[in-house]
């Protein structure tokens, strides 16, 4: 069965075209025209005018546990990120994945690599049920990573994080083991990704020989050197402002909270999450200097991806799906266009991640979709105007998947 988008706008995950035609069969992207006035013909054709057609979205941080991907679909999110989980929940995830197109794709570091009781021990109990692999010297970070591999990680995530953006102290992955982790992950054809959330760990990270960064660190206003350090060593930066703000203290979740368009599709239990934060304010770090931090990145040329760091209940102020939304908007606050901003979910992070099939609208690649109403290359919060969306062709019910995640979260 083909499908015809006729008479649309077109964002093709790098430019805009005005009046385009796209065709899609068999999951995939069969042509795309770009000239006007040809005859169509296709099974089901759909006329696009005032609307505007996208790749589907791409969160690039997540922390997926059901109904995240149900959920991401929901919001024009067809592929997820994990950045820390159990295998065990992610071959489930995996298997989903695989064998439904009314879910997201997704892909997974497994666990992170930290040292005992470093972040984010304080989430065991919480989020993690029990201890997760640790390591305690240099000469244990080759075995972990080599285990990650066989777990089927796609990627190797690990953490510097001292606590100093909170005015904490706790034990972190110094700098012989990033190096150690970093050359590991090489090894084994991986990349190599860090969290830090300070300016001195980012540095750290930075001489280590990262890929990326999985947020931008906001413990100050300003430090020329970390980003010039950043923007010289060609690394790109995963924001995450929406969970960032909430983990310092501030309600950053409210900028989606209060659209309509999230309060009467999400259940009540998942939209209360959205107005919580982590608890009373936690200096120097701040929504701010988040902000003003993905500025001088942007300025200096690093490239931007757009992430949520969505955990579920445990995770407040973050929602999966509904907070790539809020993600974007926070971009273009920080000096983004809201075309730039479009491309950090979309063909920069598909690029970023080998993620070579998506991310772009292109003759040959998966037909992951999402159709809006308006056009959200002017406004941004147009991308929240959702038409229809598709994974690999296959259109999405979106009454259908409202009503299979109520039904796993609950009413309460």
């Amino acid at each position: 069965m083909s499908t015809a988008i006729t008479n649309v706008r077109l964002f093709d995950g790098l430019e805009v075209h005005e009046k385009a035609t796209v065709i899609f069969e068999d999951g995939k992207i069969k042509e795309v025209r770009l000239a006007k006035d040809q005859e169509v013909k296709a099974d089901t054709v759909l006329d696009g005018r005032g609307k505007t057609l996208l790749p589907g979205l791409i969160d690039a941080h997540v922390h997926a546990k059901s109904p995240a991907l149900e959920q991401n679909m929901l919001f024009g999110v067809t592929t997820a990120l994990d950045m820390f989980s159990f295998p065990e929940w992610m071959n489930d995830l995996r298997k989903q994945a695989a064998s439904r197109f009314d879910v997201s794709d997704i892909r997974s570091a497994s666990c992170g690599g930290t040292v005992l009781n470093g972040h984010p021990t304080m989430l065991i109990g919480k989020y993690f049920p029990t201890q997760f692999p640790v390591v305690a010297s240099v000469a244990e970070v080759g075995p972990f990573v080599a285990k990650r591999v066989k777990e089927g990680a796609d990627y190797i995530k690990f953490i510097i994080d001292s606590g100093s953006q909170f005015s904490h102290s706790h034990p972190s992955v110094d700098e012989d083991m990033a190096k150690t982790f970093v050359q590991e992950a090489h090894k084994h054809g991986k990349m190599a990704i860090c969290h830090a959330l300070d300016a001195n760990s980012a540095k750290i990270a930075v001489r280590a020989g990262v890929d990326g960064l999985i947020h931008v660190f906001y413990d100050v206003a300003s430090d020329d050197e970390a980003v010039q350090m950043i923007a010289d060593a060609k690394i790109w930066v995963c924001t995450t402002i929406v969970t960032l703000g909430a983990l310092a203290g501030e309600s950053t979740g409210n900028n989606v909270a209060e659209d309509n368009r999230v309060m009467n599709i999400l259940p009540p239990k998942l939209h209360n999450n959205l107005t919580c934060c982590w608890g009373p304010k936690r200096s120097p770090a701040s929504t701010e200097n988040a902000l003003s931090i993905t500025r001088a990145l942007h300025k200096a040329g690093v490239p931007i991806l757009a992430g949520t760091d969505a955990c579920g209940i445990v995770g407040l102020g973050a929602v999966y799906g509904a907070s790539l939304h809020g993600e974007l908007r926070y971009l273009v606050e920080a000096g983004l266009t809201p075309l730039e901003a479009l491309r950090s979910a979309t063909s920069i992070p598909a690029n970023k991640f080998s993620l070579r099939d998506r991310g772009v609208i292109k003759t040959g690649l998966n037909a992951d979709l999402l159709l809006v109403r308006g056009n959200p290359i002017e406004d941004i919060h147009d991308i929240m105007e959702i038409d229809s969306v598709w994974r690999a062709g296959h259109l999405l019910d979106r009454k259908k998947t409202q009503a299979d995640i109520l039904s796993i979260v609950g009413t309460e």
